[in-house]
C-alpha cells in the first residue's frame, strides 16, 4: 500500500446551495482541477472525493457533494447521495454566497444533530451578489444577506471569508479545519499496539484463501501490522497451519496472538490457554466502532429464533466467492448456532436501510474502509431504532462458542460478557 487508506483518512464534507461555489472552492483548496465547475446550477451531481496530504493536518479527504436545494427526481437522488455523505463527515464546511436563509439553517441542524463540527464559509467574498431576488423563496425566515462578521456574531460558529477565484481566505480556512479536526483523529488510536507493548510479541495468523488480494495482505492486516510497528512491537506473520510449531520454537511467549476470524477455532485450539488471542475484526470493532456496544449487540443472538430476519453489512464490495465470509459462513454458523433457518440480508456499501424495525440483529464487517464516524453514526442509528448490532468476528466467536476467549484481550468487554451469563443464570436462563 503506497497511499493512507481513505478509512484513515479525515473526511471533511462541502456542503450548501447549488452555485454557491462549493467546486470551485474544493479546487482552490486542492490546487487543482478535481470537480467540473460551470455557471449552471446542480453541475456536480455525485459526489466527488479527493485525497491528499493537508498539512500540518495530515491524511484527509475532501468529499465535494451536489446542492442540497437541487430540483426534480433525479435532484432527489442526488441530494439522497449527498445525505449519505453526512454519515462520514468529520468536519462538514457549509458554503454560502452571503444569502442565509431558512435553507441554510436546516442544514445547519441538521449537522449539529449529528455533533459534527461545522465551519461557515461565506464564498465569492471578491463579488457583490447579496440582492439576487432567486434566493427569495424560503419561507419565514426571508433571505439575510451577511458579511462575515455578522455571521460570525450570529450563529456563534467558526466563519471564513473566501474567494476560490483571488483565492482570499484560504489560508484562514485551513486553519479553521484543523482547528475543528477531531481530537481522536489528531491524536491517532491504536489498533493494537497499545495491547502489545514495545519489545513485545505479537503473532499475526493470515490465511491465504481466494478473497485475499494476489500477492499482497488484506487491509486490516497491514494496517495492523503497520501499528505494531509504530508501537515499537514485534511481529510474526503465520498461516494458521503454522501456529503451533512457531510457537514452539518461540523463547518467550507472545503477548497477543491476533487471527483471521476464519480461522478462530483452530486458531484458539493451537494457542496456549495462558496467551491472549483475538481476530483482526473484533479489534476494529474497538477502532472503528464501538466494542462494548457490539458486544452486548453478539449476546442478541441467543435470542434469535428460527425465521427472524438478519442484517449482514459490509461496508467494501467485491465479487463473492464460493465460500464468502458474510453470504455462506457467518449464515451456516449462525444458522447451526440458532438450530434453525434465518432469514438473512445484504447490503454493501453505504446503502443501508431506513427502516431497521424488521430485523432482529445487524452483523457489521470491520469496517476496514470507513472512517471511524460513519461505523458509530451506524451503531447509533441501531441503537435508536432498538436493534442491536455486532460485527463479523464477535459474531464468529459467540456462535462457535469462543467468545469470552476471544474477548480476553479487552477487560471492559470481558466482564460486559460475565455480567450477561451471571444476569442470565439468576433468571434461569
Amino acid at each position: 500500500m503506497m497511499k493512507t487508506p481513505k478509512g484513515l483518512r479525515l473526511h471533511i464534507g462541502i456542503f450548501g446551495r447549488r452555485n454557491v461555489g462549493k467546486s470551485s472552492l474544493l479546487n482552490a483548496l486542492a490546487g487543482q482541477a478535481v470537480s467540473i465547475v460551470s455557471a449552471q446550477a446542480g453541475t456536480t451531481t455525485d459526489p466527488v472525493e479527493k485525497p491528499m496530504e493537508f498539512l500540518p493536518l495530515g491524511p484527509v479527504l475532501f468529499i465535494d457533494t451536489a446542492g442540497m436545494d437541487d430540483e426534480g427526481a433525479l435532484g432527489e437522488l442526488r441530494m439522497a447521495k449527498t445525505r449519505q455523505v453526512f454519515e462520514r463527515t468529520d468536519v462538514a464546511i457549509l458554503v454560502t454566497d452571503g444569502m442565509w436563509t431558512a435553507f441554510e439553517e436546516k442544514l445547519l441542524a441538521e449537522l449539529r444533530d449529528r455533533k459534527t463540527p461545522v465551519i461557515v464559509v461565506r464564498n465569492k467574498s471578491d463579488l457583490t451578489n447579496c440582492d439576487d431576488p432567486r434566493r427569495d423563496r424560503e419561507g419565514a425566515l426571508g433571505v439575510i444577506c451577511d458579511d462575515n462578521a455578522s455571521l460570525r456574531s450570529r450563529l456563534g460558529l467558526t466563519t471564513v471569508a473566501t474567494s476560490a477565484v483571488t483565492r482570499v481566505g484560504l489560508a484562514e480556512l485551513r486553519m479553521a479545519i484543523l482547528a475543528a479536526a477531531p481530537a481522536d483523529f489528531i491524536d491517532n488510536p491504536a489498533i493494537v499496539s497499545d495491547l502489545v507493548g514495545p519489545g513485545e510479541l505479537a503473532v499475526l495468523v493470515v490465511p491465504i484463501d481466494k478473497e485475499a488480494p494476489k500477492g499482497r495482505l488484506i487491509l486490516p492486516q497491514v494496517q495492523t501490522i503497520r501499528d505494531l510497528l509504530d508501537g515499537e512491537a514485534m511481529t510474526m506473520v503465520v498461516k494458521e497451519h503454522a501456529l503451533s510449531a512457531a510457537i514452539e520454537r518461540l523463547k518467550v511467549l507472545p503477548k497477543l496472538v491476533i487471527t483471521d476470524s476464519q480461522a478462530f477455532l483452530k486458531v484458539a485450539g493451537d494457542t496456549p490457554a495462558d496467551v491472549p488471542l483475538t481476530s483482526f475484526s473484533i479489534l476494529f470493532s474497538r477502532f472503528k466502532g464501538d466494542l462494548l456496544a457490539q458486544v452486548r449487540g453478539a449476546l442478541a443472538i441467543d435470542t434469535l429464533r428460527g425465521g427472524d430476519r438478519v442484517l449482514i453489512a459490509e461496508a467494501c464490495s467485491h465479487h463473492p466467492i464460493c465460500e464468502d465470509i458474510g453470504r455462506v459462513k457467518i449464515p451456516r454458523w449462525l444458522t447451526r448456532h440458532v438450530g434453525a433457518p434465518l432469514m438473512i440480508e445484504h447490503v454493501q456499501g453505504h446503502d443501508f436501510p431506513a427502516d431497521l424495525s424488521p430485523y432482529k440483529l445487524v452483523i457489521h464487517c470491520g469496517a476496514c474502509m470507513w472512517n471511524r464516524r460513519e461505523m458509530l453514526g451506524r451503531i447509533a442509528r441501531c441503537q435508536d431504532a432498538g436493534i442491536p448490532i455486532t460485527n463479523y468476528g464477535l459474531t464468529i466467536a459467540y456462535s462457535l462458542g469462543i467468545f469470552e476467549r476471544a474477548l480476553g484481550p479487552f477487560p471492559a468487554a470481558r466482564e460486559e460478557y460475565r455480567r450477561h451469563i451471571a444476569t442470565r443464570k439468576e433468571g434461569g436462563g
